[in-house]
């Protein structure tokens, strides 16, 4: 009886420690994000202050699309007309966004979410940190 509680809490064990469950992250991905930098392999970084394209990402379980955006003054957007179609896969206890185009295939690796801002790293090891996109509102007087 000892030996089966034994093995029954070992499978328990091996099963808890596989792919970690990143349900919690994919709805924070979605949304409008601007870069805020590029940190390169060798320790440098590029920052942006100013953006003249927003990276709107909509998911639908375990897929979704990316689309360029070019924010407006009056708070609408100019829709660029590609877009890129991705899948989550979870491997090796990271998530990976795998994206396809009729042109290209390629992945990234979701290092980090939250509310406020959004990591991944390519296969040549940069990172990509983008912030959430706050639209300008523009006051007028009348």
């Amino acid at each position: 009886m000892k030996r089966i509680l034994y093995i029954l809490l070992l499978t328990a064990l091996f099963i808890s420690c596989g792919e970690k469950d990143f349900t919690s992250q994919k709805p924070l991905i979605e949304g409008y994000w601007e870069i805020k930098s590029v940190e390169m392999p060798d320790g440098t970084t590029k920052e942006f202050t100013i953006n003249t394209s927003v990276d709107y990402i909509k998911i639908s379980g375990d897929s979704g699309v990316r689309k360029k955006l070019m924010p407006r003054l009056d708070g609408s957007f100019r829709e660029f007309p590609s877009s890129e179609k991705f899948e989550f896969i979870a491997r090796n206890d990271s998530l990976l966004m795998l994206y396809t185009t009729p042109f290209a295939q390629w992945m990234e690796t979701v290092v980090e979410v939250s509310e406020t801002e959004f990591v991944v790293k390519n296969k040549d090891g940069k990172r990509y940190v983008y912030r959430r996109f706050e639209n300008i509102e523009l006051q007028t007087e009348e």
